[in-house]
This record gives structure tokens, sequence and C-alpha cells, in this order.
């Protein structure tokens, strides 16, 4: 539900939103990767290595990491954003290290939001067991 005049949806529209984009991305559908979850400035997405994504060394492919992040950090923007603007990355910097895992989660939270640009930070854990690292 819009509020008057501001063009702000609920936290329940917003998750809503979000979650039917991520549905129409081709490329998270071919990388496994599903919506863990979605709050006000926050989203998880999660992938489970499987052969199709793992480089020669037997890693998940830093290409898949950083499309994990990128998504992740995008769509906790967009959780924030007014129902008729969209998120757009403009800026983009990785920096990772191998390990191997049972699944592979993206955690992307909006650090700072203005009228025309959000600031988000995505961070990628090794899950094993429940443990992050």
């Amino acid at each position: 539900m819009l509020e008057s005049g501001t063009g702000q949806i609920s936290p329940e529209e917003q998750q809503e939103r979000v979650k039917a984009s991520f549905a129409k991305r081709g490329l998270m559908t071919t990388l496994g990767a599903t919506l863990e979850g979605v709050s006000p400035g926050m989203v998880e997405i999660v992938v489970s290595p499987n052969p199709a994504i793992l480089q020669q060394h037997g890693f998940v492919h830093g290409g898949v990491v950083s499309a994990i992040a990128d998504s992740a950090a995008g769509y906790a923007a967009l959780s924030l954003m007014p129902a008729d603007t969209g998120a757009l990355t403009t800026e983009f910097k990785i920096t990772s290290c191998t390990c191997g895992s049972e699944r592979i989660l993206a955690r992307g939270r909006v650090v700072k939001a203005s009228r025309t640009l959000a600031l988000a930070r995505a961070e990628v854990f090794a899950k094993t067991e429940g443990q992050e690292s």
C-alpha cells in the first residue's frame, strides 16, 4: 500500500517486490541461487556448490560469488526504494579468498541511502554445518 504522496510501500510489499524481481533473474536460476531472507535494507542470497559453478580447483567460481554479492547489495537497496524506482549498480569492488563449504551466503545491507543513491555492502560467507566463515 502506498503511503499518501510518498511513493513508499510497506515492508511486506517491498519484500514481495524483491521476491518477484528475483524470480525473474535468469542468472540466479542458472546459478541455482535462492533468496534466503528479505527485510528492509537487508537481503540474503544462497548458492550451493555444484559442478556447474565450480572453477578448476573445485571452489565456487569468483564470478558466481560476485554475482550473488552484487545481487544481494542491489536488492537490499531496492528494499528501501520507492515503488516507482529501481536499483542499478554504479560501482562494484570485490575482495575474495578461496574456500569450500556446503553453501555460499551473500548478505547485502544498506549502509546509507539518499534520494538518488544507496551505498550497500555485501559480505559473502562460506556456510558449513550452520557456521559462517
